[in-house]
Formats: C-alpha cells, sequence, structure tokens
C-alpha cells in the first residue's frame, strides 16, 4: 500500500459519540489514511472506538492504522499500527503485523528512520515540524530532513503544527503525507478540510532529489 496525501489523525478526547461523528464527516473528504490516537481513553473506551472506527474506515475504503498497540490493531483487524520509541520493537511488531502497515515516529533523526526501515517499517514520519497544540514539548524536525530521506524507499509522513498555509512547504520539501490533527477536528467542516489538503499533493510536484 503506498500512502500519499492527508494523514489524519483522531484527537484525545473522552467523548466517543462526538469524535465518531467528526470521523464520519471526516471520511467524506476521503484521507489517505486515518490513525487512531486518543490519549484520554481508557482500556474498554479504546477497543470500542477503535472497533467502531475499524467499520467505517472499511466501509469508505480508508486504511485505519492504530496508535501504540499492535494487539489492538489485530483485535480490530485495522490495516496497520504505528509505533514511537517506548512502544515497543519494530521488529516484534512486524512480525506480529504480518502484511500489515507498521509505521515508525522518527522525530528529528534520519538515523532512527533509517534503522526503522531496516526493521520492518513501512513509513516513516518525522517532526513535529512545527510548533504543535497537541505536542507543545516535542523535539522539532527540519523540512531538510524529507529530502534527506527520499532514498529510504519508503513514505515520508510530516507531523507537528500542520495546517493549510504551511502544508505546501512540506509537500514540496518532500513529505509523502502530512499528519494533521486539530486542522480537521477543529475545523467547521471536516470533510471540506480533509478534501482541501488533499488538493494540495494534487497541485504541487514535490523538489527533485
Amino acid at each position: 500500500m503506498t500512502l500519499r496525501g492527508l494523514y489524519a489523525i483522531t484527537p484525545d478526547t473522552a467523548d466517543s459519540d462526538a469524535l465518531l461523528r467528526s470521523v464520519r464527516a471526516l471520511l467524506q473528504g476521503r484521507p489517505a489514511a486515518l490513525q487512531y490516537r486518543n490519549k484520554l481513553a481508557g482500556t474498554a473506551q479504546r477497543r470500542a472506538e477503535a472497533g467502531a472506527l475499524a467499520d467505517l474506515c472499511r466501509r469508505h475504503g480508508v486504511p485505519l492504522i492504530v496508535n501504540d498497540d499492535v494487539e489492538l490493531a489485530l483485535e480490530v483487524d485495522a490495516a496497520g499500527a504505528h509505533l514511537g520509541r517506548d512502544d515497543g520493537a519494530l521488529p516484534a511488531a512486524r512480525a506480529r503485523l504480518g502484511p500489515r502497515l507498521l509505521g515508525a515516529s522518527c522525530y528529528d533523526s534520519l538515523e532512527r528512520a533509517r534503522s526503522a526501515v531496516v526493521q520492518g517499517a513501512d513509513y516513516v514520519a518525522f517532526g513535529s515540524v512545527f510548533a504543535s497544540p497537541t505536542m507543545p514539548a516535542a523535539v522539532r524536525a527540519p523540512l531538510a530532513l524529507f529530502a534527506a530521506a527520499r532514498g529510504l524507499g519508503v513514505p515520508r509522513v510530516a507531523i507537528g503544527g500542520i495546517t493549510l498555509d504551511n502544508a505546501p512547504a512540506l509537500i514540496a520539501a518532500g513529505a509523502d503525507c502530512v499528519a494533521v490533527i486539530s486542522a480537521l477536528f477543529d475545523a467547521p467542516d471536516a470533510a471540506a478540510a480533509a478534501r482541501a489538503f488533499a488538493q494540495l499533493f494534487d497541485r504541487q510536484q514535490t523538489v527533485p532529489a
């Protein structure tokens, strides 16, 4: 599976009904992928939300990727899982997931990205590329990383503080996907916002290698 376009990420929320309503609207905009991430949810809530989102995503033909939890991804038959540095070993996740997608957070490190690909990651994420309201203390990743990582042969996802105004610079720098939370879920029309992000990839070419 090739990832290119909008990589939507769910916000932290205690309100499952509001989350599902927002995702239903968002999926009308056909993002390239949806990542389920909810740090405020307990185990039972995470299981229920992930299952409901998996059903919604299958109906819309959008891959669901579960953050931080390989076993939950398998339980709800998600398209894959995404792991940070404290979320378990990539080789073990690769073995458990089989053909499903495996993503890895690589922060500001090209070396970490290289290692992740060797260990089985299907895509790598760099960020925070801009100041992020969701992760204000996150390390900042330079735009030059996206061109430098071109030779890895896997999609490069940009995350952190991304808006419709600054996303074109990331796409021009070589990002294959932009991972977005606030600019989608805080938008008055999530579907329209998703379509607008997707259209950026249709209009803008990446810089040469």
